[in-house]
């Protein structure tokens, strides 16, 4: 199976747009949500939750009220705030514990302890004709990297299971670890931009961190047409670094209605956007089938 990815520099750029057409499109595929803190693929496709999974990502402190004497040690040496005294007790807040165990080391009477966290779930899901990984991450949990690992594998499993031939990865925006997670070890990469202010710097950004993984990639514009002259330099800069634009996409109304009706956008015919990514699939058809 060869491992699609289709990233951005920042949200909000149209990566799930482009991700459940090319996944509509895309016959012989399994779907891979990594987005995990803010997971919609799934939703696209009218999937029901077929498989359910707990995923521990880290551990959190917890005070063994028999054994605590109350003297403040712990709440003295937290330096991110998570220990609270109230009603003549000491609580350790689970959002606000970063389980640095500090407090394990330095409680006198061994009244604390490290406890594996519940920081998530992952799921397998199917509706008709497709079948997707996605997970949610609980708030305030910082393992999402982790998380899009447990996706990733899912989808590798189940893809092997159904003699799938691509995994396609709506992957995590931005370049921290849950997107370099969603990267990492892929067979092509597909970098999603828009002709906004911070656009071109976004799109350096990810450039960047995709080169760092040696991973072969190409650049799709979102809504180009919205700023022709920002849309223009951005091709220039491709153009100087040799980096192929896979297609542009024009702004397009049916996009905000494929969602509201949660459809991809490529399904509508007469869809300006549509036409543009059936361009984007043939192109990327050759280079991985």
């Amino acid at each position: 199976m060869k491992q699609i990815a289709i990233v951005s520099g920042k949200g909000g750029t149209g990566k799930t747009t482009l991700s459940s057409s090319l996944g509509s499109l895309l016959k012989s595929t399994i779907l891979a949500d990594c987005d995990v803190d803010a997971s919609n693929l799934n939703l696209m496709f009218k999937t029901q939750i077929n498989e359910r999974y707990e995923y521990f990502g880290g551990k959190k402190a917890v005070i063994d009220q028999d054994k605590c004497d109350k003297c403040g040690i712990c709440k003295d040496v937290c330096r991110f705030e998570a220990i609270n005294f109230e009603n003549n007790v000491y609580k350790i807040d689970p959002y606000a514990c970063e389980g640095c165990k500090a407090c394990v080391i330095s409680c006198p009477t061994n009244a604390i302890k490290l406890v594996e966290s519940l920081s998530g779930e992952y799921f397998y899901s199917t509706s008709e004709n497709k079948e997707i990984a996605h997970a949610n991450l609980n708030p305030g949990e910082e393992t999402s990297g982790g998380l899009v690992a447990e996706v990733r594998k899912l989808a590798i499993e189940k893809g092997k299971q159904l003699k799938k031939d691509v995994i396609l990865i709506d992957g995590s925006p931005g370049i921290g670890c849950p997107a370099t997670s969603s990267i990492a070890a892929t067979y092509f990469v597909i970098i999603v931009t828009e002709p906004t202010s911070s656009g071109l710097h976004d799109l350096k950004r990810i450039i960047e961190t995709v080169r760092h993984f040696k991973r072969d990639f190409a650049v799709v514009i979102n809504k180009y047409d919205i700023n022709e002259e920002i849309s223009g330099k951005i091709e220039k800069f491709c153009q100087s670094e040799n980096i192929e634009i896979l297609g542009k996409i024009p702004f397009d109304e049916t996009v905000e209605k494929s969602i509201l009706e949660m459809n991809p956008v490529v399904n509508y015919k007469n869809s300006k956007a549509a036409k543009a990514i059936i361009k984007i699939y043939e192109k990327l058809k050759e280079k991985i089938l």
